[in-house]
C-alpha cells in the first residue's frame, strides 16, 4: 500500500510516520512538494504520486490568525481537502482526514456525538466544517477523524507552553471553564494506524459502515486548568526542578482571546468503540508516557 502522508512538520502528522511504515509504503510529502495552499496544483501532483490512502492531518491551526487570515485558512481547510477528496473518488483511493471540536458551538456538558449539529464559533472551525462538507460531497471512501486538545512532548502546544511557564513563574493563571480530554498526538496515530491496519483490505466498507465520520480522543475529562496542575506536579514527581508554586484558575472572560474557544470538547466516542474496536487511554495515563519522555530530556 502506497500511502500518502501530508503535515509531516505538525504533531499528528509527525507522530503517524512511524506506525504508518508498518501498514505500508508511506511517502510523506511537505509543504514545498504538495502546498495546500495551491489547491489546483494538488491532482496533477496526486496523479504523479498514484498513491492508493492518502492520510491528510496538514491544517491551517492558527486559531486566531484565521480570524485576519481568513482566505489562507479556507484554501487549505476547505478548498484543499476538496480537491484531494474529489481525485480520491474518481480513482476509488481511500482518504482519512482530520477535523476538530472547533466545528461545534462548544456549549452544554453533554459529550459531542458524530451525528450532532456543528455550530463553529470562528473562521477556523468552519473552514474545517467546510473540509468535511466538501470530502462528503465527494462520495469518495472516506474517514474523517475529529480530534480535540492535542498535545505530544515536541513541538508548540500546550503541554510545552506550560513547561516553559512553569521555569518562570511562581503563580500561573491557566482557565478553568473549558473542558475537554488532552490527547497526546501518538495515541491519535497508533489508534488511525490501527484503524487501517486491520481494515486495509476494505477500508472502503468499512469507512462507509462508520459514516465516514468518527470522535477520537482519549477518556476522561479535566479542565486547562486540570491538565495544567496535573503536568507540573508529574514533572516535579519526576524531579524536574520548576518555579512554578501555584496554579491558579481563572474565567475564560479573563484570558480574552480574538477567538472564543469552545468551553465543551467533550466527546462521544461510542462510535470509536463500536465500530473499530479502540478505547483510548485515560488522559491522565496518556500524560505520564509524554511527561517521562520530557523527564529523560531533562524536562
Amino acid at each position: 500500500m502506497r500511502i500518502l502522508l501530508t503535515g509531516m512538520t505538525g504533531q499528528v502528522g509527525g507522530a503517524l510516520l512511524g506506525p504508518l511504515q508498518s501498514i505500508g509504503a508511506v511517502i510523506p510529502v511537505r509543504r514545498a512538494d504538495f502546498d495546500l495552499s495551491d489547491p489546483p496544483s494538488l491532482p496533477g501532483k496526486l496523479d504523479r504520486i498514484a498513491p492508493d490512502l492518502i492520510v491528510n492531518p496538514a491544517a491551517y491551526t492558527a486559531v486566531d490568525r484565521a480570524e485576519d487570515d481568513c482566505e489562507l485558512a479556507e484554501e487549505v481547510n476547505t478548498r484543499a481537502p476538496e480537491r484531494m477528496a474529489i481525485w480520491a473518488a474518481e480513482d476509488a483511493v481511500p482518504l482519512v482526514h482530520f477535523s476538530t471540536d472547533y466545528v461545534f458551538s462548544g456549549t452544554g456538558e453533554r459529550p459531542w456525538g458524530e451525528d450532532d449539529p456543528a455550530e463553529p464559533l470562528s473562521v477556523y472551525g468552519a473552514s474545517k466544517l467546510g473540509g468535511e462538507v466538501a470530502i462528503r460531497a465527494a462520495k469518495g471512501p472516506h474517514l474523517i477523524v475529529r480530534i480535540s486538545w492535542v498535545y505530544a512532548a515536541r513541538g508548540t502546544n500546550f503541554l510545552r507552553t506550560i513547561v516553559r511557564l512553569a521555569r518562570e513563574k511562581k503563580d500561573l493563571r491557566v482557565v478553568s471553564d473549558q473542558v475537554g480530554a488532552p490527547t497526546p498526538a501518538r495515541v491519535i496515530a497508533d489508534s488511525v494506524a490501527t484503524i487501517i491496519g486491520r481494515h486495509a483490505a476494505g477500508l472502503p466498507e468499512v469507512f462507509a459502515r462508520s459514516g465516514g465520520l468518527v470522535h477520537l480522543a482519549c477518556t476522561g475529562e479535566t479542565s486547562w486548568h486540570g491538565f495544567a496542575t496535573a503536568i507540573v506536579k508529574g514533572l516535579k514527581v519526576r524531579g524536574v526542578e520548576l518555579t512554578a508554586e501555584r496554579i491558579v484558575p481563572i474565567l475564560s472572560a479573563d484570558y480574552p482571546t480574538k477567538v472564543r474557544r469552545p468551553h465543551n470538547s467533550r466527546f462521544d466516542q461510542t462510535r470509536l468503540r463500536q465500530m473499530f474496536g479502540i478505547t483510548p487511554p485515560h488522559w491522565s495515563d496518556a500524560l505520564c508516557a509524554e511527561l517521562d519522555e520530557l523527564a529523560r530530556e531533562g524536562g
